[in-house]
């Protein structure tokens, strides 16, 4: 349950790692100091206070004359700082009046109430700068004003806001160096996904921590092999499938000049599969030689291209687009895959449905037929090169079982891919997601 609420990207957790070990250090020494030290260093001052508080009642009350009263009044405010007087018949209230930002409240009240045995009265929040408590006695409240950084401890707040204004301090440098080291891994990624994508991110240079320069020249040189590899393979199907045409043609004429036969006819049938599947071979190494740059088009122009293309072959499709969808990749292969869906529904299908929409994260291409569909166990074997099924429904039946195998090449190196299921239409369904 945890992990749902936690972040899910590397910056924002590195960040976390961080930032957050700082303030609940700071947190914590905060807590200890206030609870410790703080309050330690209040409670002395605020008992020092009732204490004097209450030796001046005690000595007014013993006081024979009202001179003896004023010149402990004079005293009190000379040697021990308190403002006091006396109010005859002063209203007494009920309820202490209390400064509620204040944490030492309570403090205080309990130093008075150990000390004193006269009901007081405390008031923390009429006056910015002192503290008034009233003491009852005889008729009448000794009124007394103190000031209030010899009840409190003061500093309190500024210290709060530098310890807090540190934190922010320390955490926006620990973001800001977080955000330049976890730059260059996003770097990193944006060139990975733009070549998984069929594009070689030329500009992408590694920077960064040693780790990430390690992995980023790791990762040029990967993409330098990969690169190597599909060049050599694409030259040598294409080398052998062009220099397998010669001798064919040969045997083409060779079989040309012989009286027909049931056997000789036999023979001509396996030439023509054979040219077709060599056929096949230079399509696909053609796909792979390409060199295509990406482009940014409306899907919905490309999908009516090609319903008009199957409509000039005497087959109609419907075609649900929005005029809206933008989508970057290479025009000519995208319409090859899409148009090889369409030609597999049509062959075995009275209808077909071309359809796209996009969401957040894709963009889908529906191919929805009518047909006698295939058998779910099959979904991703039709994919692999060279595969022809014997059922009713044989994706491939004209091919030599490359057809699919293109198509989801040709979505792999869009970053996409493409799947099967059945349709609500009665038939087979193809998907083929392409990311935004």
């Amino acid at each position: 349950m945890l992990r749902r609420y936690l972040p899910k990207s590397l910056y924002a957790r590195v960040t976390l790692i961080v930032v957050l070990p700082i303030f609940l250090t700071q947190a914590l020494v905060t807590y200890i100091f206030f609870a410790r030290h703080w309050d330690l260093v209040t409670a002395n001052m605020s008992e020092n206070v009732a204490g004097q508080i209450a030796m001046v009642t005690r000595l007014y009350g013993e006081a024979d004359n009202d001179a003896a009263r004023e010149k402990l009044i004079e005293m009190a405010l000379d040697d021990l700082h308190l403002r006091v007087h006396y109010e005859p018949e002063s209203p007494f209230p009920d309820n202490n009046l209390l400064d509620p930002f204040n944490v030492y409240n309570a403090t205080l009240k309990r130093r008075l109430r150990y000390t004193l045995k006269q009901p007081y009265w405390l008031n923390t929040q009429s006056w910015p700068d002192d503290v008034e408590i009233r003491v009852a006695h005889g008729d009448g409240a000794l009124v007394y004003f103190v000031k209030r950084e010899r009840v409190f401890a003061t500093t309190g707040r500024i210290f709060l806001f530098w310890l807090i204004g540190t934190s922010i301090l320390l955490g926006v440098v620990a973001i800001i160096f977080m955000r330049n080291q976890v730059r260059s891994i996003l770097r990193l990624a944006e060139a990975a996904a733009a070549f998984g994508r069929g594009r070689d991110a030329p500009g992408y240079r590694p920077s960064g921590a040693t780790e990430v320069r390690k992995a980023g020249y790791a990762f040029i040189a990967m993409r330098e092999r990969i690169k190597r590899h599909l060049e050599q393979r694409t030259a040598m199907l294409a080398g052998i499938s062009h220099d397998l045409r010669t001798p064919l043609t040969r045997i083409k004429l060779a079989l040309a000049m012989q009286p027909d036969n049931e056997e000789i006819d036999d023979i001509r049938k396996d030439v023509a599969e054979m040219e077709r599947m060599i056929g096949a071979y230079l399509d696909f190494a053609r796909n792979e030689a390409a060199d295509e740059e990406p482009e940014s088009f409306r899907l919905a122009e490309l999908l009516k291209e090609i319903a008009g293309d199957a409509k000039r072959a005497g087959r109609d499709i419907e075609v649900d687009a929005p005029a809206g969808i933008s989508i970057e990749a290479r025009y000519s292969a995208l319409k090859r895959a899409v148009g090889n869906l369409v030609n597999n529904g049509l062959r075995y299908a009275d209808h077909v449905w071309l359809s796209a929409r996009r969401s957040d994260r894709y963009i889908e291409i529906t191919v929805d037929d009518d047909g006698p569909g295939i058998d779910p166990a099959h979904y991703e074997d039709v994919f692999k090169p060279f595969t022809r099924l014997d059922d009713a429904r044989n994706l491939n039946e004209s091919g030599v079982g490359m057809g699919l195998t293109i198509v989801r090449d040709i979505a792999r190196g869009h970053g996409g891919d493409v799947t099967l299921e059945k349709s609500d239409k009665g038939g087979l369904r193809a998907t083929m997601r392409l990311p935004v």
